[in-house]
């Protein structure tokens, strides 16, 4: 069947469509997606403002309508951390239903951190034994760890780069004395979590998914997207340490420069190293692998888990 995953998140809204039925490999058919940037649409309440309620709307359509054109069977659409947190989440959520007819289902924090966390075990298998899984969304980021297919630990904190590029790093570029109170709140928030992670033992594979960490990998030396799916990309703490300090004194548009790195998401590539960084040494991480599927791989392996064998 074609399945549809609709991902309304920090970021981007992003319709997903693969080929797939049980015991198979998602295969992709169709990626559509439009920059939303909701962190940066929230009002001082803590609301999505009107424009960006519409915004929503619209974008959701649009993938709705490709969705249809690229005939879909079914759409599986959620809402990650900006419509969660959003105090408005619930008119928002009610409007969208209304007016576009997509009932969003606004996945928990834990629940992003295992659907990403299954995705990253599918990928690898079971020969990659204990796995720890890093993300860095729009809003937050999400650690797993685990050796079965759910994570024996999972949770989300609020360190998106999105969230903590508007919240942090107002200037461009940015100020130093901003950039060190972000790595001590990065760190110390992540400190938090890392004594129920180390009570399960050093892992045996630590991967990355996300649009950061790849950005951060394509820097740092690993092969281009044009390269394939199955090329291995490799981040490295070191060659991380080497690049925060030059990302802290580029402006937006020197780090769009960069290779792999897009306009609209240099802006959060300095917050997304820090927490990167951050992550890697607190938890001890010399390298990381990087994962080609994520969260949305993961809604899909969910779905077809629970369809019934032809």
């Amino acid at each position: 069947m074609r399945l549809g995953v609709l991902d309304v998140g920090s970021n981007t809204v992003h319709l997903l469509v693969v080929d797939a039925h049980p015991g198979a490999r998602p295969l992709p058919a169709h990626s559509h997606k439009a920059e939303l940037r909701l962190a940066e649409l929230l009002d001082e309440q803590g609301a999505i403002a009107p424009d960006g309620v519409e915004r929503v709307i619209a974008t959701v359509d649009g993938a709705l309508q490709a969705a249809e054109d690229k005939g879909c069977e079914e759409v599986l659409p959620f809402a990650t951390s900006a419509v969660r947190e959003a105090t408005n989440a619930d008119a928002v959520l009610a409007r969208v239903k209304r007016e576009t007819g997509v009932d969003l289902q606004v996945l928990t924090g834990e629940e992003e951190a295992r659907l990403t966390f299954l995705a990253a075990r599918r990928w690898f298998g079971w020969s990659a034994g204990k796995l720890l899984v890093l993300d860095i969304g729009g809003g937050s980021l999400e650690i797993a760890y685990g050796i079965d297919e759910e994570p024996d630990a999972a949770v989300s904190l609020p360190l998106g780069a999105g969230r903590l590029t508007s919240g942090w790093l107002p200037g461009d570029p940015a100020d130093a004395a901003d950039v060190r109170a972000l790595r001590r709140h990065v760190r110390a928030q992540i400190a938090r979590t890392v004594g129920e992670f180390a009570r399960f033992g050093k892992p045996n594979h630590v991967v990355a998914t996300s649009k950061t960490f790849k950005q951060l990998a394509r820097i740092a030396g690993a092969p281009g997207s044009g390269e394939g799916l199955y090329v291995q990309r490799d981040l490295t703490r070191k060659s991380l340490e080497e690049w925060v300090p030059k990302l802290a004194v580029m402006t937006a548009e020197q780090r769009a420069g960069l290779p792999g790195v897009s306009e609209g998401r240099a802006p959060q590539l300095l917050a997304g190293a820090l927490v990167a960084e951050g992550a890697m040494d607190l938890f001890g991480v010399d390298e990381l692998e990087i994962c080609p599927w994520a969260l949305r791989e993961g809604v899909i392996l969910r779905r077809l888990d629970h369809l019934p064998e032809e």
